[in-house]
């Protein structure tokens, strides 16, 4: 992911000719979302990121099939759960970088935790968008 976002830093930067970080930073970030959704709905849709492939996890609905482009953007917007709601608590208040950090923490352990809540124990942004991880590693018996 880290190459996927500094590229599509590089070719934001490039291309709105900013000079200055703080420069059009707004575009930036709606630039990397729609850019890291283009990754993850295309590597979802064919089972794996790479990373998925390194854990040998793959992503199928229901099912048991690969995920449609339409359920992947699904799952990629609701996986945002996991830091949208503590960014919105915040964002009214002055909060410090440790103050955030420790609540942006806080709630994606907590959200982590209620997975242990769920019958089948998958996060409830898999079970939200209808789709399941899966192991793809051979047993060894």
């Amino acid at each position: 992911m880290f190459g996927v976002v500094f590229i599509a830093g590089y070719l934001f930067g490039t291309l709105s000719q900013t000079r200055n970080p703080m420069d059009n930073r707004h575009a930036l970030q709606v630039f990397v979302f729609v850019v890291c959704a283009i990754y993850f709905v295309w590597f979802w849709a064919k089972g794996q990121t790479l990373a998925m492939k390194t854990w040998h996890i793959t992503v199928l609905d229901l099912s048991g099939k690969p995920l449609s482009q339409r359920r992947a953007l699904l799952r990629y917007l609701l996986c945002w759960l996991w830091f949208v709601p503590a960014l919105a608590a915040m964002a009214p208040f002055q909060l410090s970088g440790s103050e955030s950090g420790v609540i942006l923490i806080g709630w994606v352990a907590a959200w982590a935790i209620l997975s242990y809540l769920h019958p089948q124990r998958q996060f409830w942004h898999d079970a939200m968008a209808g789709t399941q991880l899966v192991s793809t590693q051979l047993s060894t018996h």
